[in-house]
């Protein structure tokens, strides 16, 4: 059985990869199985960048593949921000309620709402590297919205949908998010890989 490593902390991402990845010769662990692993400076100008950068010193450090992502909110009139920022939006130790009421509070006058989600992931392998990426469009609401979910999911809400994702169940969010369509092209090469 193939293993890999999902480079991240974060719990709820840890349990939507999981979801995500659930092929039938894979194992997949995280860095919660790895205590010595140290915690990754998101420093990089890009979300590809981010995302290199934690898979190539999860991999680096286990001797294991190692799958990481960073997601961006990318609002129009916010000319992209937060961006990369996303996660740290309202500050270094935000948390999600934080972010999401810095982002109501900077739109609350601004009429055009138009915002995409963008996640890419990087998939490493020994000295090979793989990049998928997804984008997800929609709109800021104007009020929180739904319960599920994580960040900015309350908030926003994808085209040809009136729900934010945080009132869909994971099934629905995963087949039209940024991470769920990131996801889908790189369950497809490691169904290959594995």
């Amino acid at each position: 059985m193939n293993e890999i490593v999902l480079a991240s902390r974060n719990p709820n991402k840890i349990e939507e990869l999981r979801e995500l990845l659930s092929l039938p010769d894979l194992r997949v662990l995280s860095t919660a199985d790895f205590p010595e692993l140290e915690e990754v400076d998101e420093d990089a100008l890009t979300l590809e960048g981010n995302a290199l950068k934690k898979a190539h010193y999860v991999a680096m450090v286990t001797g294991l593949p190692s799958l990481a992502d960073d997601t961006g909110l990318e609002v129009s009139a916010l000319n992209g921000a937060p961006g990369v920022y996303s996660a740290r939006y309202a500050g270094e130790q935000a948390s999600y309620d934080d972010n999401v009421e810095k982002l109501l509070s900077e739109m609350e006058d601004i009429e055009q709402r138009k915002a995409q989600f963008r996640t890419v992931v990087a998939f490493v392998d020994a000295d090979k590297q793989w990049i998928f990426e997804g984008v997800c469009t929609g709109h800021i609401s104007r009020y929180r919205k739904g319960v599920k979910g994580f960040g900015y999911d309350p908030i926003f809400v994808p085209d040809g949908f009136e729900q934010s994702f945080a009132e869909m169940g994971s099934k629905q969010k995963n087949s039209i998010s940024h991470r769920g369509l990131a996801m889908k092209e790189a369950v497809a090469f490691l169904q290959k890989w594995a």
